[in-house]
């Protein structure tokens, strides 16, 4: 299964400004793989294109979502509240219209990976894929540790598939029974081994488009 040539893209009203989604449809797709970029980054992240690449192989379309203030120009992200509100107005729009009937899976690269996480719940997920989570803020000289982001973790509860730099200095998640942890070579950006990070991926998704009745049928 391939994607299109090119990105189709859609300007979708939020609650908090316009986003924009950059949509890569397969051929006769399976599933449907939503994913967001980090804070101060956006959707040409390495990692991002890895696993866009990786979905559309396994039969899934893709949509690489840009946050309404990167929209607007901004590169210090919005409060979280902001962030998910924006996120589900988004993911209603597409699975309601050229996502339609679709399994979703909801992800994103570290910032974008803890807005997917928060909202799994309401975005009716059946998977969430964390590339690069950014489980614990590095330790200032001097200061306490700073708490983890396990309980954002904790909230989802669908199958979870996170791939993590080995020498991530954002720290490594911990596996469960519901979140497997792939560990690739390099930091936070995973650009160390974008192959591992496109195997990963695609095991993934592949699993969940086997699993899709568009695929039984």
């Amino acid at each position: 299964m391939a994607a299109s040539a090119t990105a189709t893209v859609l300007d979708i009203e939020t609650p908090h400004g316009p986003a924009r989604a950059h949509l890569h449809r397969a051929t006769d797709p399976a599933a449907a793989l939503i994913l967001g970029h980090g804070a101060g980054g956006g959707t040409g992240a390495h990692d991002l294109q890895a696993a866009t690449a990786a979905a559309l192989v396994e039969g899934a379309s893709v949509a690489l979502v840009e946050q309404p203030y990167r929209v607007a120009g901004r590169r210090s992200p919005a409060p979280a509240r902001q962030l998910d509100a924006a996120w589900l107005a988004v993911i209603e729009r597409l699975c309601r219209s050229e996502l339609a009937g679709l399994p979703l899976i909801a992800g994103g690269r570290s910032a974008g990976a803890r807005v997917a996480c928060r909202t799994a719940e309401a975005a009716g997920a059946v998977a969430v894929l964390c590339l690069a989570f950014p489980f614990q803020p590095p330790r200032r000289s001097g200061g306490a540790p700073p708490q983890t982001r396990q309980s954002e973790l904790d909230l989802v509860r669908v199958p979870t598939l996170i791939v993590q730099g080995e020498s991530d200095p954002f720290g490594m998640p911990p596996a469960a029974r519901r979140r497997k942890i792939v560990t690739v070579r390099g930091d936070h950006s995973l650009r160390g081994d974008l192959e591992a990070v496109r195997l990963a991926v695609g095991r993934c998704i592949g699993r969940i488009v086997a699993k899709s009745p568009r695929a039984a049928g």
